[in-house]
């Protein structure tokens, strides 16, 4: 299995959930992690933390990925701390559900703002950085949800399904600069944002998967770290790690 010993990665909403284990596992391997937070700098810090422990370097970055500039910004900063970055996950995403009679423009344009927008900009700002060296691993987080629906998520599909169209054409663009984009489809996953979910409503939605149980953050970066380390030639794919929940 190769290492990443040398590689700078950065991972979006990494303080907490499927995002810190992508940071955790990717420094497992070797390479030196920015970790982007919105607003939970202790959870931040105690990633960091976390990922020092392994040996490699990191660094919390702060930044609001609803607003392009700051998305923009962030990987300005982190170019100039390592001088290079090779790996891109974008994983910062946040749900404003409710059913489309229910739904406002705030709602709509907080989670397209946050979950799309922010991977166009991070995208478009890394791009020349990877295009001169001739390298780039981008890997989007989207969902099954932005290829099945869901009922209450209109907003949340349309961002996911969005990710999963963006991803496809950008790594037709870039596939001549060794530079791979795929994305990540997950299934229901044990998050603290699941862990919310009333008991009679999590046992509905386990009855859905037919595997029986949620999905680990793990298991979701596994996947992401397989694609940075060992997916030379594999790009503009979506690879469900689902349960079976979408086939």
């Amino acid at each position: 299995m190769k290492d990443l010993k040398g590689k700078v990665a950065i991972v979006t909403g990494a303080s907490r959930g499927i995002g810190r284990h992508i940071a955790l596992q990717l420094a497992q391997r070797g390479a030196d992690i920015a970790i982007n937070y919105c607003s939970r700098q202790s959870d931040a810090d105690n990633v960091i933390r976390e990922i020092e422990a392994t040996g490699v370097q990191a660094l919390a970055f702060q930044a609001d990925l609803s607003g392009m500039p700051e998305a923009r910004d962030l990987i300005r900063k982190v170019q100039n701390q390592w001088g290079h970055i090779d790996i891109l996950v974008n994983n910062a995403g946040i749900t404003r559900d409710k059913s489309m009679r229910k739904l406002t423009d705030d709602d709509w344009n907080a989670v397209l703002d946050t979950n799309l927008g922010s991977v166009y900009a991070t995208c478009s700002e890394v791009l020349n950085i990877m295009m001169e060296q001739k390298y780039g691993r981008i890997i989007n987080i989207t969902s099954f949800v932005g290829q099945a629906g869901n009922f209450g998520q209109a907003n949340y599909a349309a961002s996911k399904g969005g990710i999963i169209a963006f991803t496809k054409t950008l790594a037709l663009e870039m596939a001549k600069y060794n530079i791979t984009v795929n994305a990540i489809a997950p299934g229901f996953t044990e998050t603290e944002m699941l862990a919310q979910v009333p008991e009679n409503i999590r046992e509905q939605i386990i009855a859905r998967v037919p595997m029986g149980r949620f999905g680990k953050p793990e298991e979701i970066a596994r996947a992401v770290v397989f694609l940075a380390a060992e997916g030379d030639y594999i790009t503009g794919q979506q690879i469900n790690v689902n349960g079976g929940v979408y086939m």
